[in-house]
């Protein structure tokens, strides 16, 4: 399960949960760098309660790997959001034309 996202870390830093998580290793999203103003884990670690390394392997438990959630190749959502723009463009010019 969570074996395959995160090999060989029983506890690892925030930057590598977020890592894993861009890089949909986690199977929480697809493989695409997330713009977050504020990183995971830094509310935690400003507040002066950084996560533990026990809470941290708790993570990585609860995490689910990618072969539990549903994978869509980078290249289809891509296909897909221009297949959907074609059709609100065209619809835009059929409501234009009438």
């Amino acid at each position: 399960m969570a074996a395959k996202a995160y090999p060989l870390m029983p506890a690892p830093t925030t930057d590598q949960l977020r890592d894993n998580i861009d890089k949909g290793r986690t199977g929480e999203k697809v493989s695409m760098p997330d713009p977050a103003t504020v990183p995971l884990g830094t509310d935690a670690e400003a507040g002066g309660n950084p996560p533990t390394p026990k809470e941290r392997a708790m993570d990585v438990a609860a995490t689910p790997g990618p072969s539990q959630a549903r994978v869509v190749p980078g290249g289809m959502v891509y296909l897909v959001l221009v297949f959907v723009l074609a059709l609100a463009l065209i619809g835009i010019v059929l409501l234009a034309a009438r």
